[in-house]
C-alpha cells in the first residue's frame, strides 16, 4: 500500500493530480505487478491503510490511495469519468455513490458477497454496495457542557439542539464538503417536510460556531472539549468515548441511517482488481477490522460490530430516501450555500 505521492494531494489541480499519480506509477514503487489498484479513499487514514494493507497482503496486489473529503472525491470521479485516475471510490453515504452513477461515471458490479447483505445496502443496478452502517447523532462534551450549561437538560431530540442559549457552542460539518452534513441537511428535510425542514436548518445554522468541511472534525472538536455540543456520526462519538473522553452519545428520535459505500470507476483499466477490492471489503474479515478501528456497525450479518459500537435496533430511524437525497443534492447545496454559508 502506497499514499499518492504528495501530502498536498487533496488540493492539486486536475493536471497535477495525473501528473502525480503517472509518477507513483512509474517511480514511486520499485516492485512490478500484473495487477495494482488505485484507491479514492473517504474513510480516515487509519481505516484506509489497515485495509489497504490486508487487501494486500490477502492478494498481493499492490495499493495506492488518495484520502480527501467526500465532495473532492465525488466531483473527482465524475470529471475523471472518461480517463479514470482511480479504480475504486472507498467511503461515502449512497447518495454520493448515486450522483457519480447518475453522471455515468461508476461500473456495476455484483459481488456473490453482497447477495447476503439487506436490501439497503445494494444499488439496484450494482454500482454502488454498502459495507458499513451510519446513523448520526448529538455528541456532548460533559465537562464542557456541565460548565456552560448547568441550568439546561442535555438535548435528547435535534429540536432541542434550536435553544438559543447554545449559540457559538454547536459544532456542525459543512454540507457543501462533508457527506456527514448533507446527510444532517436531509435528515431534517425528510423528517420536517421541505419548508419546515429548511426553518429547522435555517434556525440552528446562526447557533453553529463552527462548520469544518472534514465530517471526522465534529467528534474530535467535542471530544477535546472545543466544543459543548455538535452533530456527528454515532461511531465517532463512540470511539472518543471508548478513548477515555468525556463523551456523550445520543441518538435522537427520527434521526436518519445510512451505508457507507464501495463502488468501481467507469472505464477502469484495473476491473479485476478492484472487483476483487470489493469482494475483500464486503468480507467479513474486511468488516470486522474497520468497526475494530472506527466503531461502525459492518452491513456483512456474518460480522461483529466492536464491543462499544451503537447497534441498529437501538435507533428510531426515519424512512430515509436516498433517491430524493441524491436528486436534491444540488439544489439543497447551492441553497445552503447561499442562504447559509
Amino acid at each position: 500500500m502506497k499514499k499518492f505521492c504528495s501530502s498536498k494531494a487533496a488540493a492539486l489541480t486536475f493536471f497535477a493530480l495525473f501528473s502525480a499519480f503517472s509518477a507513483l506509477t512509474t517511480g514511486c514503487s520499485k516492485k512490478s505487478s500484473k495487477e495494482s489498484l488505485n484507491v479514492y479513499s473517504i474513510l480516515h487514514e487509519e481505516e484506509t491503510i489497515a485495509l489497504t494493507q490486508l487487501f494486500t497482503e490477502k492478494t498481493g496486489i499492490p495499493v495506492k490511495y488518495l484520502r480527501a473529503s467526500t465532495g473532492e472525491l465525488v466531483n473527482r470521479v465524475i470529471a475523471e469519468k472518461d480517463n479514470p485516475l482511480a479504480d475504486i471510490l472507498l467511503g461515502g453515504a449512497s447518495s454520493y455513490h448515486i450522483q457519480a452513477d447518475s453522471k455515468g461515471a461508476l461500473e456495476a458490479y455484483k459481488s456473490k458477497t453482497a447477495e447476503k447483505l439487506p436490501s439497503y445496502a445494494v444499488s439496484e443496478n450494482g454500482t454502488w454496495t454498502g459495507f458499513c452502517v451510519l446513523s448520526l447523532g448529538i455528541g456532548i462534551n460533559q465537562e464542557r457542557y456541565n460548565k456552560k450549561f448547568a441550568h439546561i437538560p442535555l438535548p435528547q431530540s435535534w429540536d432541542d439542539l434550536l435553544n438559543p442559549a447554545y449559540k457559538g457552542e454547536i459544532v456542525l460539518t459543512n454540507p457543501v464538503a462533508s457527506s456527514t452534513a448533507y446527510l444532517f441537511v436531509q435528515n431534517q428535510l425528510q423528517r420536517l417536510g421541505w419548508d419546515k425542514g429548511w426553518d429547522y436548518l435555517l434556525k440552528l445554522a446562526p447557533l453553529v460556531g463552527q462548520f469544518p468541511d472534514s465530517g471526522s472534525a465534529p467528534a474530535k472538536l467535542i471530544g477535546t472539549g472545543e466544543y459543548a455540543l455538535g452533530v456527528s456520526y454515532l461511531h465517532a462519538l463512540a470511539k472518543y468515548k471508548t478513548e477515555g473522553f468525556k463523551v456523550i452519545a445520543i441518538a435522537p428520535p427520527q434521526t436518519a441511517g445510512d451505508v457507507d459505500c464501495i463502488s468501481i470507476m467507469k472505464n477502469t483499466k484495473n476491473l479485476q482488481a478492484a472487483r476483487r477490492f470489493v469482494d475483500f471489503i464486503l468480507s467479513k474479515e474486511a468488516q470486522e477490522l474497520l468497526s475494530s478501528i472506527d466503531f461502525t456497525i459492518p452491513v456483512n450479518p456474518e460480522a461483529k460490530g466492536a464491543e462499544g459500537s451503537v447497534p441498529v435496533s437501538s435507533l428510531d430511524l426515519i424512512d430515509y430516501n436516498v433517491e430524493i437525497a441524491s436528486t436534491q443534492k444540488d439544489e439543497v447545496l447551492n441553497r445552503w450555500s447561499q442562504e447559509v454559508k
